[in-house]
């Protein structure tokens, strides 16, 4: 990975959309995409690959990401109750190797920040709490699994082993498994999906009898119960998340429709399933209460779609967060895009980009998440193309948390012109070293973002679209988003 530090994310003026007009431009938003695991989704692509064959493709995906215009990656790290680093709770997982609990060689996530990061992106680490395995014995997992060794808190449903959320100890086995990674890894946040209690099957409900007359006191809405469960969980993992590493995000993707109207008055003008009901995830609560640092709905339909019409759900999320410091980000289905099982507006390559186009038009949305990376970097019809080239044309900081808007700014950078006139020279002052540089060009005819730079202690970048005497400033970006004071830079006229 030598030299990438030398690089920069650049892009010409806003291009203009071809649904007519110039696209919205924000030098701060948050531009993702998932990194899925399990089953080796997206990464690694087989299981028994070489360190260094895991290590190339990983790098594939971060250098596809910075072309797009991404600025961070949401990278799942423990998919089924398992572990891409050396945990001290549970087992390698079996998608490295093809072997549960056999060691790859190599620490994952140690590779994936560093490389992250040299790349000039930020890292989510996703964690999927529960889930303990995709089928349903739990004999062919690696003796002195954790699940083997505590059958009460393990439950079989729909074919699948789950940890139970109503068991006090499994709550804090996962908490501790999770917060493993983040005391010992530089992970700018911490990430869950939608999955909390496991989407129902066939009919039938979650089996935990034992679990509600054991842990269960004080409630007879056995629903109410286990959304309390999770909540404990979030507003747990959340205080010891903000304890051990401050200045990293807490977030949660979950399904997209809170409540249909029709079952509460403060629900969306849907008809599809309900995260309350059906997972026991009181997503807007989460929100009203602050538990979160940031929020993406997974809204993976189309403009129109009666059941559940992006149309209507994306102004319905931003008004839950409005008032709020929770960030919204939204998830969006890349891989529904040409296929022909859905409906004919995913057929068209223009359906994200309408999606984003909407989404600038509401305040509250400062964000994307593209799922997911296999089929982000397929783009089967050309809809991440025209995505970008109608919305992502020009680079992007990421978002600043609001509770970390007052911290300490980081030092501003040394920079000069040099050479031809057309480079600017950045050197980090004495031993801090930011995570990124931000350049910004002002002329008469164009104002704005026009470079993010990984951090370095000394990197230099070309502006393709130079002109003499233009004038840049350049600052620093600290782990936390935070620019510091600008540097300006003239260049010379010739």
């Amino acid at each position: 990975m030598a030299g990438l530090a030398a690089t920069g994310l650049a892009g010409p003026a806003p291009a203009a959309a071809a649904a007519g007009g110039t696209t919205a431009y924000r030098d701060r938003e948050l531009r993702g995409e998932w990194i899925a695991t399990v089953a080796n989704t997206d990464w690694p692509s087989r299981a028994g690959l070489s360190p260094a064959a895991q290590q190339a493709e990983f790098v594939a995906l971060l250098e596809h990401a910075r072309s797009i215009g991404l600025n961070t990656v949401f990278a799942q790290v423990r998919p089924v109750a398992d572990a891409f680093w050396p945990s001290r709770f549970e087992p390698w997982s079996q998608y490295l190797t093809g072997t549960q609990g056999e060691d790859p060689g190599y620490d994952p996530l140690a590779f994936m920040v560093e490389a992250a990061h040299e790349h000039g992106l930020t890292l989510h680490a996703w964690f999927n709490p529960y889930r303990v395995s995709l089928q349903s014995d739990v004999t062919k997992l690696v003796p002195g699994h954790p699940a083997r060794l505590h059958p009460e808190w393990v439950v079989s449903y729909g074919g699948q082993l789950y940890y139970n959320p109503g068991v006090p100890a499994a709550r804090a086995f996962v908490e501790d498994a999770i917060l493993d990674a983040v005391e010992r890894y530089e992970i700018d946040g911490v990430h869950f999906d939608d999955y909390f209690y496991p989407y129902p099957v066939g009919g039938k409900d979650f089996p935990d009898d034992d679990a509600f007359a054991a842990y269960g006191a004080g409630f007879t809405d056995r629903a109410a119960w286990r959304r309390r469960n999770v909540d404990l969980l979030v507003r747990e993992v959340r205080d010891r998340v903000r304890r051990i590493r401050p200045e990293a995000a807490f977030g949660i993707s979950p399904f997209g429709i809170w409540r249909n109207a029709s079952s509460d008055p403060r629900g969306s003008a849907t008809n599809g399933t309900q995260s309350y009901d059906a997972l026991n995830a009181d997503t807007l609560g989460w929100v009203r209460e602050g538990w979160l640092d940031y929020i993406a709905p997974q809204l993976y339909w189309n403009i129109g779609l009666p059941v559940a019409d992006y149309a209507v759900l994306a102004p319905w999320w931003a008004q839950a967060v409005r008032g709020t410091d929770v960030q919204l980000w939204i998830g969006q289905g890349v891989y529904k895009a040409g296929d022909p099982a859905q409906p004919a507006a995913w057929q068209d390559p223009a359906e994200l980009s309408r999606h984003l186009t909407l989404d600038e038009g509401l305040p509250e949305i400062n964000g994307e998440i593209l799922f997911s990376a296999t089929d982000v970097a397929a783009d089967p019809i050309g809809a991440v193309t025209r995505l970008t080239a109608d919305h992502w044309q020009r680079p992007a900081l990421p978002p600043l948390l609001p509770r970390l808007a007052g911290g300490p700014a980081p030092l501003p950078p040394l920079a000069a012109a040099a050479g031809d006139g057309i480079r600017i020279e950045v050197r980090s002052r004495g031993d801090h070293v930011p995570a990124l540089y931000a350049v910004r060009r002002h002329t008469c005819a164009d104002d704005g973002l026009v470079a993010v730079l990984p951090g370095a202690r000394h990197t230099q970048w070309t502006d393709p679209a130079a002109m003499a005497g233009a004038t840049y400033t350049v600052t620093s970006v600290d782990r936390a988003n935070r620019e510091s004071s600008p540097v300006t830079v003239r260049m010379p006229h010739r």
